[in-house]
C-alpha cells in the first residue's frame, strides 16, 4: 500500500511534476491519504479542494478526493477557480481546517501540482517531505470521509469587492481599465468581479483554456504583456492587469503601456497603507529595488528585506504582524482588512483603490517613480550539489572585504553604484543574479562583480535557464 514519489516532484513550495511522465492519478491519491493522515493527527477533519484550468486538472481533482476521503478526512469541493480562492474557502470557513489547490501554476501546459494549505498555514519545506515519507512507508489513516459540493464564487467575489469599502463611487465611475486572464483559472471570476465594479472594463482570454492558446499566463515576462498594452493603447484606458495562470500573481501597465512590476507595485500599495497604518512594517524579498526600500522608509513605514517564496513571505508576516508584503514574482499579500495570502484578483481592487485614495492615476504614481537600471532576473544552471557551496564562497570571499553584505537569502551587495544580488533557487538547480543601478554604466560594473565571483568559483554566467 506504499507509494514512491517521483523524486523531482515533491518541490520546496509545492509539489508539481509533468503528467504522464512524472505526476499522475496514483501521485493525487496518495497526496490525499499522507495529507488526510496528517490533518487528523493535528485534530482536523475537513479539507476545500479546488482546480485550475488544465487538462489534467479534473483527473487529479477525482484522485486526490479519492485519497482524502479514503483516509477519512471529510472534503469541501468548490470547483474550478484561481488558486486564491481555494485560500478563502479554507480561511473564510470555520468547519474548513486545510485547503489543497490543484495548479500547475505559470507552468506550461503539460505541467501540473498542487499548492497546500493546513490549518491556516502554508504547508511547505519539511511538511511537503513528510507527505513522502508517510506515503513510502504506507502509514496513512484509514477512514470513510464524506464529500459535498460548496458553491464559493459568489461570496469569493463579494469579498474582494469589501476591497473598495469606504470610497467614492464618483471616484471609481470614470476609470477605464484592462484585464488578461491569459486563459487561465482566473478568468470566470474576473468576469463576474468587473461586471460589479464601477466604471469601464475591457477583458482578454477569460475562456479557460488549459492549452494557453494566446500567451503564456506569466506577466512577470514582458513579452506575454503585449496583449494587454496594445489593448490599453488601442482604447486609452488608464491602466491594466494581467494574471497568472491561477490568479495568484500580477502584473500591471500603465496608461502608457510601461510595465508596472512587482516592486513597484508593492511601492503603491505601501503608500496608500502607511497613510492608514503609519509605522506598519512592509516586507519584500532580496530581489525587489532599493527604490522601493526607500519609498517604504519616506513614507514613514518600517521596510523588510525577506527571503524569496511565497510560503516564505506568508510565514514571516505571521511572525511580524506586517499588514502587506511582496515579492518582484508578482505574488501580493494584504494581511491589512483581508486574509494575509497571495490574491491578484484582491491586489487588483487594491491598486484600484489606492489610485483614488492617492488622488493619483496609476500613471502618475508610476511617473513619480525613480528611473532604475537594472537587469531582469538572471538565471543559469549550475549542478545542484554546487548551488548553495557557491553562495557560501561568494560570502566567505566578501567577509574580508569592506563590502556591505545582507545574507537574508543569497548574497546581496550594496555599493556606490547600487547593488547586486546572487542567490541559489529553491526548487531548481539554477543560479538567481540580479542588478540595480541609477546608470548604465553603474550597471556594467556591477555585472562585472557578479562574473568575478563566479569565475572565483568556477563558474560562469551560461545560458539563460527558464522557469
Amino acid at each position: 500500500m506504499s507509494h514512491q514519489f517521483h523524486p523531482t516532484v515533491l518541490r520546496e513550495y509545492d509539489i508539481r511534476g509533468v503528467i504522464g511522465e512524472t505526476l499522475g492519478a496514483e501521485d493525487a491519491r496518495a497526496i490525499g491519504r499522507a495529507f488526510a493522515s496528517l490533518l487528523r493527527e493535528a485534530g482536523g477533519s475537513k479539507v476545500a479542494v479546488g482546480y485550475d484550468g488544465r487538462t489534467s486538472s479534473t483527473m487529479l481533482e477525482e484522485a486526490l478526493v479519492d485519497g482524502l476521503t479514503a483516509s477519512g478526512v471529510d472534503v469541501v469541493r468548490i470547483g474550478m477557480g484561481p488558486t486564491p480562492m481555494l485560500y478563502y474557502a479554507e480561511a473564510s470557513a470555520e468547519d474548513v481546517h486545510g485547503g489543497i489547490q490543484i495548479t500547475g501554476s505559470h507552468n506550461p501546459a503539460n505541467y501540473n501540482g498542487f499548492k497546500l494549505v493546513f490549518q491556516g498555514r502554508p504547508f511547505f519545506g519539511q511538511d511537503i517531505l513528510l507527505l513522502g515519507k508517510i506515503a513510502s512507508e504506507g502509514v496513512w489513516l484509514d477512514g470513510t470521509g464524506e464529500a459535498e459540493y460548496r458553491e464559493v464564487m459568489g461570496d469569493y467575489i463579494d469579498r474582494l469587492l469589501e476591497g473598495l469599502a469606504g470610497i467614492d463611487a464618483s471616484g471609481l465611475s470614470g476609470l477605464r481599465i484592462g484585464w488578461d486572464a491569459g486563459n487561465g483559472a482566473a478568468g470566470p471570476a474576473l468576469e463576474k468581479l468587473t461586471a460589479r465594479l464601477p466604471g469601464e472594463h475591457h477583458l482578454l482570454f477569460t475562456e479557460v483554456d488549459g492549452n494557453f492558446p494566446n500567451h503564456h499566463p506569466d506577466p512577470t515576462e514582458e513579452k506575454n504583456l503585449a496583449d494587454l498594452k496594445a489593448l490599453v493603447a488601442d482604447k486609452r484606458l488608464d491602466f491594466g492587469v494581467a494574471f497568472d495562470g491561477d490568479g495568484d500573481r500580477i502584473g500591471a501597465v500603465d496608461g502608457k503601456g510601461r510595465v508596472i512590476w512587482g516592486d513597484q507595485l508593492l511601492s503603491i500599495y505601501a503608500e496608500d497603507l502607511l497613510k492608514m497604518v503609519p509605522g506598519a512594517t512592509i516586507i519584500a524579498d532580496v530581489k525587489a529595488s532599493r527604490a522601493l526600500f526607500d519609498h517604504v522608509g519616506q513614507c514613514g513605514g518600517k521596510p523588510l528585506m525577506w527571503k524569496t517564496g511565497h510560503s516564505l513571505i506568508k510565514s514571516k508576516m505571521k511572525e511580524t504582524g506586517a499588514p502587506l508584503a511582496g515579492e518582484m514574482s508578482g505574488h501580493i499579500f494584504f494581511a491589512h482588512d483581508y486574509y494575509g495570502f497571495d490574491d491578484a484578483l484582491y491586489a487588483a481592487v487594491r491598486l484600484i483603490a489606492a489610485s483614488v485614495r492617492l488622488g493619483k492615476s496609476v500613471t502618475q504614481l508610476r511617473e513619480a517613480m525613480p528611473d532604475m537600471v537594472n537587469t531582469p532576473e538572471l538565471r543559469f544552471q549550475v549542478d545542484e550539489s554546487r548551488k548553495f557551496a557557491v553562495i557560501d564562497e561568494v560570502k566567505q570571499r566578501l567577509a574580508g572585504t569592506d563590502a556591505e553584505v545582507n545574507a537574508t537569502d543569497g548574497v546581496r551587495v550594496t555599493t556606490e553604484d547600487g547593488w547586486w544580488l546572487l542567490r541559489a533557487s529553491n526548487t531548481q538547480d539554477v543560479l538567481v543574479a540580479r542588478a540595480e543601478s541609477d546608470s548604465q554604466a553603474g550597471l556594467d560594473r556591477l555585472i562585472v562583480q557578479i562574473d568575478d565571483q563566479l569565475a572565483a568559483s568556477g563558474l560562469q554566467r551560461g545560458p539563460q535557464a527558464g522557469h
